[in-house]
């Protein structure tokens, strides 16, 4: 393991820690190098990057934004970005606009199963209202009852053919990375493992993907069986994508991995983190 993490989550967007709790989270466990990667927004990462100089950990500004590819929901890590580049702020804008009347369309499809006051229930783990989503409704489903933990949830309710599952239009990839190139940052697709859509359509992703500007794939993720990762870092050694590493923590307890230690990258792929000026020695001990 090494003391690197370069996609994660606070209450800025579905995470269940502030920016500061979940940094200092970081030190607690020795971490050297984080990002912060919340989702379509960047309101967490002056808080994060305060707290990460008091306890000498490098910083790296990130979002993780949503997309739409072929009727597909896909995210794209920005690391390295400028966070008050209007170009970015803008998209993200439009993403997180009609966030709450999706939700509200979510609760009332619950509704139909017995589910009541789904709205109000995620609505209370949801520190950033105007970015509601799955996640705030799976801490909900959990705490009453419908579900163990919310990997079950996510079988069970807010996926496509479930209750609770409304469709919705988010950004286009070429769009995403323009922003991200835009801000000065490097576009990664994120957890790759999670999309399933074989071979052939992974291929033609990376083919857009890089038409667009995309630079790198998360080949160590907290979303990764350890089948995947080697399958990953061939993607990246094989179409010249540099290689990145998160945990994608979102919660302690939810999903199994904790924040701040990721695995090391396989061997021959070329690291993102080297892009961005950090050295062995930035974490290394």
């Amino acid at each position: 393991m090494i003391p690197l993490d370069l996609h994660c989550h606070s209450t800025a967007s579905d995470g269940a820690l502030s920016p500061t709790d979940l940094v200092t989270r970081v030190a607690g466990r020795g971490g050297r190098v984080l990002a912060l990667t919340d989702h379509d927004c960047t309101a967490g990462l002056a808080e994060a990057r305060a707290t990460a100089a008091a306890h000498g950990i490098r910083f790296i500004n990130g979002a993780e934004v949503s997309v739409t590819w072929r009727k597909r929901t896909l995210h794209i890590v920005g690391l390295g970005i400028d966070p008050d580049c209007q170009v970015l702020a803008d998209g993200l804008y439009s993403i997180r606009h009609g966030r709450v009347d999706r939700a509200r369309e979510m609760a009332a499809d619950l509704i139909r199963v017995g589910i009541d006051d789904a709205f109000a229930g995620a609505m209370r783990f949801c520190s950033n209202p105007e970015m509601i989503g799955r996640t705030h409704f799976a801490r909900y489903l959990v705490e009453s009852g419908k579900a163990k933990d919310t990997q079950q949830v996510f079988k069970r309710y807010l996926v496509e053919g479930k209750p609770g599952f409304v469709p919705f239009e988010w950004a286009a990839l070429g769009d995403v990375v323009g922003w991200i190139r835009a801000a000065g940052g490097i576009a990664i697709i994120a957890h790759p493992g999670r999309y399933k859509i074989g071979k052939r359509l992974m291929l033609e992703l990376v083919e857009e993907f890089k038409a667009a500007g995309g630079e790198g794939i998360e080949v160590v993720s907290g979303s990764h069986s350890a089948s995947e990762i080697p399958q990953f870092a061939h993607l990246a050694r094989s179409q010249e994508l540099l290689a990145s590493s998160g945990s994608d923590f979102h919660a302690p307890g939810e999903g199994g991995r904790d924040v701040g230690y990721t695995l090391p990258l396989p061997a021959g792929c070329v690291p993102v983190w080297e892009r961005l000026g950090i050295v062995a020695g930035d974490y290394e001990k």
